[in-house]
Parts: C-alpha cells; structure tokens; sequence
C-alpha cells in the first residue's frame, strides 16, 4: 500500500502562485504515473495533470495549461504541481494520486491510491 500527502495548499490572491507537493510513503512510485485533481464546493472531481511513470510525458487540463506545471522527483519519491498565474476559477480541494501503471489516465477512478486533499483558495 501507497500512503500520499499532499502539503503546500494556503491561501494567494489572483496571479499569484502555490506548489503542491505530494509525499509518497509506503512504495517506490518511481514507475508510477502520477496525477493531480480538484474538487470544487458542489462541484464534481477533475483531472488537473498527469505525468508518465517515466516523466516523459504529461497531460494538462485545457483551464490550466500553460500555467501550471507537474513534475517528480523520484530521488524523494514526490511529485509537484506548480501553480503560477492563479485565478479565483482555480479555488478547490487538490488531489494526488497515483496509479500502479506507467501510463497516466485523465480518469479518476483508474488510479489506485489517493492522498486527502490540500485546499487552494485564490481571493479576487
């Protein structure tokens, strides 16, 4: 078993900019691909971004492409989102996960463990 741990979560005002980490104990996530989603208040989970087992490949959802990036560090067994340019749209709970495949899915319910959540909230 996988445990996750996202840290980095707070609150920035619109156009500023946040890093989610997400710590991974438990198992070597090295061959892993790796997502990041977000829930909304009354709003259903999405995809966010995705990075391949290798790293040589990632997936962005259209609302956040080109201002956020996700990237790993296998060295400490982590993955990052980097955030920059946020906007008040961006405000949600913000989930790792992690899937016992080497190829991402933009699909929740195809990934395998799921960290508890950071909440990012961006004031106008």
């Amino acid at each position: 078993q996988a445990q996750l741990e996202e840290s980095g979560g707070g609150l920035v005002q619109a156009g500023g900019s946040l890093r989610l980490s997400c710590a991974a104990s438990g198992r070597t996530l090295s061959t892993y691909a790796m997502g990041w989603f977000r829930q909304a208040p009354g709003k259903g989970r999405e995809f966010v971004a995705a990075v391949s087992g290798s790293g040589g490949a990632t997936n962005y959802a259209g609302s956040v492409k080109g201002r956020f990036t996700i990237f790993r560090d296998d060295a400490k067994n982590t993955v990052h989102l980097q955030m920059n340019s946020l906007r008040p749209q961006d405000t949600a709970v913000y989930y790792c996960a992690a899937r016992s495949a080497p190829y991402y899915s933009t699909v929740g319910h195809n990934y395998d463990y799921w960290g508890q959540g950071a909440q990012v909230t961006v004031s106008s």
